[in-house]
């Protein structure tokens, strides 16, 4: 919200997120967290455990985000026995930054209308 909450009793909230054709959510704040995770953790399998989430739900949601979008969002480095560990490539900060933007945008957008007097008696 801007400055001018006036103490309102109601506010606009809003979540946005990018589905594929066949309703699949493509990324969102899920995404987001799992990248920043990775990003945090070093590899997928710690980042699992971060999120307490299972290796192959994350490793999941990351490969449907990859196939829907034709680009990679991970780069395996090779390890030895730890089996290694994954930085984002330049696309995935791209996309987080991207995804920010939007995010921000739709949020100022709906806050300018609201407190235009959108719901205002009329």
């Amino acid at each position: 919200g801007g400055m001018a909450a006036k103490n309102k009793k109601v506010c606009v909230k809003s979540k946005v997120w990018l589905e594929d054709r066949e309703g699949r959510i493509i990324f969102g704040l899920g995404r987001m967290r799992i990248l920043k995770a990775i990003d945090r953790c070093g590899s997928l399998n710690a980042a699992a455990k971060d999120l307490k989430m299972s290796y192959r739900a994350v490793w999941g949601k990351i490969k449907v985000t990859e196939d829907a979008l034709g680009k990679p969002l991970l780069v395996k480095s090779q390890g030895g026995s730890a089996g290694g560990g994954s930085t984002l490539t330049p696309y995935a900060y791209t996309m987080m930054d991207r995804y920010l933007e939007l995010s921000r945008i739709i949020d100022t957008q709906a806050d300018d209308l609201f407190e235009s007097g959108f719901l205002d008696p009329k």
